[in-house]
């Protein structure tokens, strides 16, 4: 079993670019942020999260939902293929606020960056490529209103524009969230009994999420197709952004 590690509140989280967490979505309340608490999906098993119930209760629905079939998915296939080669790995991870489950937040955006300190040295001691695809980590946030997804939907909206622009993906879930699925509107894959974020890498599978911002597709294909001309990336981004039904 892997000891569950703590990130100290003095530990600075990754820099933010122009435009990054520091300024962009929820303003910084000023108050110090609580570490946070790391554990894999075999220290949850084994009891190591007795104290956070919510990783347990969010892993629980991570086997049942997640790397499961839906008949309302609107194709085959679990409802996120990643989940089970993440499991199955040892590379899926719950972070929770070292405290009580529901004794309040302080900042939301440096909680944020606490979690990316978290992903990056996670990542630092994974060589495959492979297995640095399947790291997951998810921050459970169990103090957030289950009822109300707002504050969770401007945080991650906050953070994508730098998550994305550094090759990763973050993304909400939560009781109430009502991002439709890509395959079926009516469904809605992102609820989860407890409100959360999810971190992992960026792949070239993710264009459906990224098409209804110029910006995010601009850093997609960058990454994934550098040998085409920016010229043409640029004329790619306004086709496909004025075609896509998000914009």
């Amino acid at each position: 079993m892997t000891a569950p590690a703590t990130l100290a509140p003095t530990l600075a989280p990754a820099p933010a670019g122009p435009g990054g967490l520091a300024t962009a979505g929820l303003a910084p309340s000023g108050l110090a942020t609580a570490a946070l608490r790391l554990f894999s999906a075999e220290d949850v098993d084994a009891g190591a999260a007795r104290a956070h119930p919510e990783a347990a209760e969010i892993l629980r629905w991570a086997r049942r939902f997640l790397t499961t079939a839906h008949p309302d998915l609107g194709r085959s296939g679990p409802v996120c293929p990643y989940t089970q080669p993440s499991l199955r790995r040892g590379l899926f991870h719950l972070a929770v606020t070292d405290g009580a489950p529901h004794a309040g937040l302080t900042d939301l955006t440096a909680l944020v960056g606490e979690l990316r300190g978290h992903y990056d040295r996670l990542l630092a001691h994974l060589t495959e490529e492979g297995e640095r695809e399947l790291l997951t980590v998810l921050l459970v946030l169990p103090q957030l209103d289950p009822t109300d997804s707002t504050a969770l939907d401007a945080l991650q909206r906050s953070a994508k524009d730098e998550f994305v622009e550094q090759g990763l993906m973050i993304g909400q879930f939560h009781p109430v969230c009502e991002e439709p699925g890509l395959w079926n509107g009516t469904f809605r894959p992102l609820r989860a009994p407890v409100p959360l974020l999810a971190v992992r890498k960026l792949l070239v599978f993710d264009l459906p999420f990224l098409l209804g911002d110029p910006g995010h597709l601009a850093h997609y294909l960058a990454r994934f197709a550098p040998q085409v001309p920016a010229r043409i990336r640029d004329q790619l981004v306004t086709g496909l952004t004025t075609q896509s039904p998000t914009t």
